[in-house]
């Protein structure tokens, strides 16, 4: 049986530091997996708050087959407030499942991680989406996601040399224009929400509840758009696009706005694939529409990521194990 360790999030920034590349190939392959049926990826489970409408903290559980075979569930808080005294919106944690026996062998704090597996999953969409040219990247919401993802972006090789950064808080667009200009050289600045979603490549990393992103604006073929947050974009402006998910059932829910294009139009026909049909060339793009990306994202990522980076952190040494974890280990 598993001794029960601990992984603290000092020792996952050290190790998915550098190992961008990596990380992108790992979700690629669980995304893979997934669309094989070699996964269980059951709903997400929200813990809401009457007194904090904005605040949840929500519960993945998953299994990963294949060469992983592990299960386990991420606990991920998401409290907006926050970023008001200095800190982080989201804080997680990962607990990772032997296949075998049930046992849980392995606590991660998982934020890094979190941040890490959706950033890989946006850049891997807009390579996939033919984004790997673009001019302009508009990234709309300025906090750790969008930073991360950011950082995915141009390890996948997408340039970032021309960024418009929008955040309604006038401060965050900067502090965000200021890091990538300094990480990546080149024109990064701030803009205005129009601006932003005027580039070849849209980022929406925000925390809206509800759209904000309606017929207004206009998305032109062959503009991809990452959703990242999901509930930007009005059902009126989101039906306009080839639609691409994650995952179809996991994505039309929680008034998402594909899930609000559902209600609206009465059925799921918008949706044009998943981001692995387009990556098994079952999905042709459609050059003269704009091209949304919207992951709920799936647990199977959080495991797919976890489990490899606590493999390398027992082969380096970097696990605290807790002795005595289990009080009993024989039954008689």
């Amino acid at each position: 049986m598993h001794e029960f360790s601990v992984l603290a999030g000092k020792h996952i920034v050290e190790l998915l530091d550098g190992r961008e590349r990596e990380v992108i190939d790992w979700v690629e392959a669980a995304y893979l997996a997934h669309d094989a049926g070699s996964t269980v990826n059951p709903d997400s489970y929200f813990l809401r708050f009457p007194e904090k409408p904005d605040a949840r903290i929500i519960a993945l559980p998953a299994f990963l087959g294949g060469e992983d075979d592990v299960a386990g569930i991420k606990w991920i808080s998401s409290f907006p407030a926050n970023t008001e005294s200095g800190l982080p919106r989201a804080s997680a944690v990962l607990v990772l499942n032997d296949y075998r026996t049930g046992y849980p062998f392995a606590l991660l704090e998982s934020a890094g991680i979190s941040a890490a597996r959706t950033a890989a999953s946006a850049a891997l969409a807009a390579t996939a989406l033919g984004a790997g040219s673009a001019r302009t990247v508009g990234i709309v919401g300025a906090g750790v996601i969008a930073r991360t993802i950011a950082r995915y972006l141009a390890a996948a090789g997408i340039g970032l040399t021309d960024v418009v950064c929008h955040d309604l808080d006038d401060a965050s667009a900067g502090a965000l224009a200021e890091h990538l200009a300094t990480r990546h050289g080149g024109g990064s600045r701030t803009g205005s929400l129009a601006e932003a979603l005027d580039c070849d490549l849209v980022v929406l990393a925000t925390t809206a509840l509800s759209p904000y992103i309606g017929t207004e604006h206009t998305l032109r073929g062959g503009q991809v758009v990452l959703n990242v947050s999901l509930r930007d974009i009005e059902p009126e402006l989101l039906l306009t696009a080839q639609n691409f998910v994650d995952d179809v059932d996991h994505c039309l829910k929680a008034n998402t706005s594909p899930h609000l294009a559902e209600q609206r139009l009465g059925d799921r026909s918008f949706i044009d694939g998943t981001l692995a049909d387009v990556l098994r060339d079952r999905v042709a793009l459609d050059p003269q529409r704009a091209l949304i990306f919207s992951p709920f994202g799936l647990g199977v990522l959080d495991l797919a990521v976890g489990h490899r980076l606590f493999q390398r952190a027992r082969q380096e040494g970097r696990l605290t194990e807790v002795p005595g974890f289990f009080g009993e280990t024989r039954r008689w």
